[in-house]
């Protein structure tokens, strides 16, 4: 097990190294000067000149790419240009709504998911299983942001049940959790529907496996036979897509963001590439990347210590 968590290490290291080149290189030749942009397209050359020194942009790209690796491995993310404000203040700051959000979304996945997957299975070719399947897909096609305007326009414009947006903080947990209801269902619904499908049909192929046919032949009834032994095993592959959701909820929120108008880092994303403030723009993606990476490496442990097989198979 050692030797394979040291293993999937390096691999992140390296991933984490060539996504720190890739982000740097293709935010650095967007077209456009932060600094020209922040003083305004009559500002004289050398006023322009002078902010770029401050802004340590005049410097070589390489050189500035070390600057901000090295600042990165101590903690400091640098300043924004905009705000004039520590990058690591700001992301902290918008991770307490950003991270809340997502395990909220990803709870919700879960709570979903799993009943439906496990209802579609048991009853496969009936009603109740078309039925489920039906609504999966009614649930992948519809874009999250379409489902947010819904939601907002039913619950928060019609019904007064939950506010159109803003956050208040975490003063009154009750109040922060009702406001972020609403943009977590918008971002559960789709992962739910597609965890669904995946529960659906690692359960349906570990119904057909020949330990559930003797535990069957041991006199267990088909139910007992699926909570006992189907769902357990069922659940191995699904846990690496529970852990690339909770990726993508936290990475991929910005237009949710943008809807309820949360001040979470998709919104702060947003507004960096609008202000062109570079240093921001990279640190919090880097920072996303980072997330993604280290969650997938925590799944990939999870699912060797839950699934000896894997590691055996790592080793041959």
């Amino acid at each position: 097990m050692l030797s394979y968590a040291l293993k999937r290490l390096g691999i992140l290291a390296a991933s984490l190294l060539l996504a720190s080149l890739v982000i740097f290189a293709v935010v650095e030749v967007a077209p456009g000067d932060p600094a020209r942009f922040m003083l305004g397209i009559n500002a004289r050359p050398d006023t322009v000149a002078a902010l770029r020194s401050e802004l340590g942009l005049d410097l070589a790209l390489h050189d500035r790419y070390l600057a901000w690796i090295t600042g990165m491995l101590k903690g400091d993310f640098g300043t924004s240009y905009t705000y004039r404000a520590p990058v690591a203040q700001m992301v902290s700051e918008r991770l307490q709504v950003s991270l809340p959000l997502a395990l909220y979304a990803l709870v919700l996945t879960a709570l979903v998911a799993f009943p439906a997957g496990i209802y579609a299975a048991a009853r496969r070719g009936r009603a109740g299983d078309i039925g489920v399947m039906g609504a999966t897909q009614l649930g992948v096609a519809v874009p999250n942001f379409w489902f947010a305007m819904l939601l907002v326009l039913l619950f928060a414009l019609k019904l007064g049940w939950f506010g159109a947006g803003g956050f208040p903080g975490w003063e009154r947990p009750l109040v922060a959790l009702k406001a972020l209801t609403l943009p977590a269902v918008a971002l559960a619904l789709p992962q739910a529907a597609i965890l669904a499908r995946i529960m659906r049909s690692a359960l349906i192929d570990i119904l057909h496996e020949d330990f559930i046919r003797t535990a069957r032949a041991k006199g267990l009834t088909r139910r007992q036979a699926l909570w006992r032994h189907g769902v357990r095993n069922a659940l191995i592959p699904v846990l690496t897509i529970l852990g690339l959701q909770f990726s993508f909820l936290l990475a991929g929120a910005i237009i949710i963001e943008q809807v309820f108008f949360l001040p979470g880092l998709g919104r702060l994303i947003f507004q960096a590439i609008t202000q062109r403030d570079l240093i921001v723009v990279e640190s919090v993606v880097m920072l996303l990347v980072f997330a993604v990476i280290a969650v997938n490496f925590l799944t990939d442990l999870a699912y060797a210590a839950v699934d000896p097989r894997l590691r055996r198979a790592r080793r041959t």
